[in-house]
């Protein structure tokens, strides 16, 4: 697994005063986590913003040197960034030892393009973005690749069949789905409503009848 080496001191300012004279001091505080204790630490905001751009997505070992010498070994637990300002606001790491077992969740990236999708014009749907595992360190793969180019429409990816190195234990559920080809999105025409036509009624014309008539004029003499 590849390391990369942060510059990190021992800090003894906390609190958001001194979180926030950190950072104008281009410093970014951030907290070494290990069997249950912690202690806190502050890295150069250069070699952090750097780290977190080049491993984005990945699990990357991080050798953590301390001014007096001092090595420690750690992945990455999270960072924080300003929502508005997009600016590294706090990071976090958990120390960890070659010889103790992991469980941690990696990233799945695919390759390739369905055949489904490019031929038959399918849909891929990608509905799971990372899996967990347990392992040795220095055995965590920065992230998992699947090759989905002969997935045909109706096909999945399911993460029983991942194939991960030698010493690695997936614990996520095998016939959870981790990428699928669905068939095209048919658009149905809207049915035609039929517009019932009223009836169009001729006026009714009254006509008085011969009897009627005399009637009338019997009644006028």
């Amino acid at each position: 697994m590849e390391r990369i080496t942060l510059n990190v001191e021992k800090r003894e300012e906390t609190g958001k005063g001194a979180a926030r004279s950190l950072r104008r001091a281009e410093m970014i505080p951030a907290v070494l986590y290990r069997g249950g204790g912690s202690f806190p630490i502050k890295v150069p905001k250069k070699e952090m913003t750097q780290f977190i751009n080049t491993t984005s997505g990945e699990q990357v070992m991080v050798n953590l040197l301390f001014k007096d010498g001092e090595n420690k070994l750690a992945l990455m637990k999270e960072f924080q960034t300003d929502p508005t300002k997009r600016e590294l606001l706090h990071a976090d790491f958990f120390e960890v030892s070659l010889t103790e077992k992991l469980r941690v969740s990696v990233h799945i990236t695919t390759v390739g393009e369905s055949i489904g999708v490019k031929r038959d014009k399918g849909i891929l749907q990608n509905l799971l973005r990372e899996i967990e595992i347990e392992c040795l360190p220095d055995k965590i793969p920065g992230h998992v690749k699947i090759d989905i180019s002969n997935l045909e429409i109706g096909q999945s990816f399911h993460v029983g069949d991942l194939q991960i190195g030698e010493g690695i234990k997936v614990l996520t559920d095998p016939g959870e789905v981790i990428a699928n080809v669905i068939a095209p999105l048919v658009e149905e025409a809207a049915p035609v409503e039929e517009v019932a036509v009223p009836e169009v009624t001729e006026p009714e014309v009254v006509k008085k009848g011969k009897k009627e008539e005399e009637k009338a004029e019997e009644e006028k003499k």
